[in-house]
């Protein structure tokens, strides 16, 4: 096998898609496409932004809300990433619903099927650019991405994700081994 080094290029896949929910200090909602996320601890969130209008929202209000995009809204996903908050009204270009939060002060967008609302534990930076950890006070999940036992099925959600290296959306579910098993026959 030959490797090519590409120098300090980071390069782990996948990157999910996170669209960051937040109220402007006019109440004005705004979303914004992260790919640089995930859930740092089982009911924690961190998301790394930088000098955004989400970033600002987020310091003043101390609270946000997540949802991982689906393929069938990835153009309304893309918008929130390539839009600009401090330009545009994102929540009307989208024309998706936003609806406030019943447990935190930020907007859940309807068409998400999954939308995890989040209190700031910790911010490290500021509003020009933080890594900011939310606890998870509340995940509004919709019906058709539960299975018969009420659990998240992700084949039936279809997130997307980021593939920084070709600059494309990928879908996830195809289901490759079982975790905690597929590992069994090397032991």
């Amino acid at each position: 096998m030959v490797k090519k080094n590409l120098g300090s290029a980071g390069e782990l896949f996948p990157q999910s898609v996170f669209i960051v929910g937040s109220y402007g200090e006019d109440g004005t909602a705004n979303a914004m496409n992260v790919a640089w996320g995930g859930e740092c601890m089982r009911h924690e969130v961190c998301v790394n932004i930088g000098d955004h209008k989400t970033t600002e929202n987020i310091v003043a209000r101390g609270a946000f809300t997540v949802a991982p995009a689906d393929a069938a809204h990835v153009a309304e996903a893309d918008y929130f990433g390539i839009a600009t908050g401090r330009k545009v009204d994102k929540a009307a270009g989208s024309g998706l619903t936003f609806v406030k939060s019943e447990f935190v002060d930020a907007p859940v967008i309807e068409e998400f099927p999954l939308t995890m609302e989040c209190e700031v534990t910790s911010i490290q930076g500021d509003a020009h650019g933080a890594r900011i950890v939310g606890r998870v006070v509340n995940t509004c999940v919709d019906d058709s991405i539960l299975d018969e036992e009420g659990r998240v099925d992700f084949g039936k959600m279809r997130p997307i994700v980021y593939d920084s290296t070709r600059r494309i959306y990928r879908v996830v579910g195809e289901e490759v081994g079982g975790a905690w098993d597929a590992g069994k026959a090397l032991m």
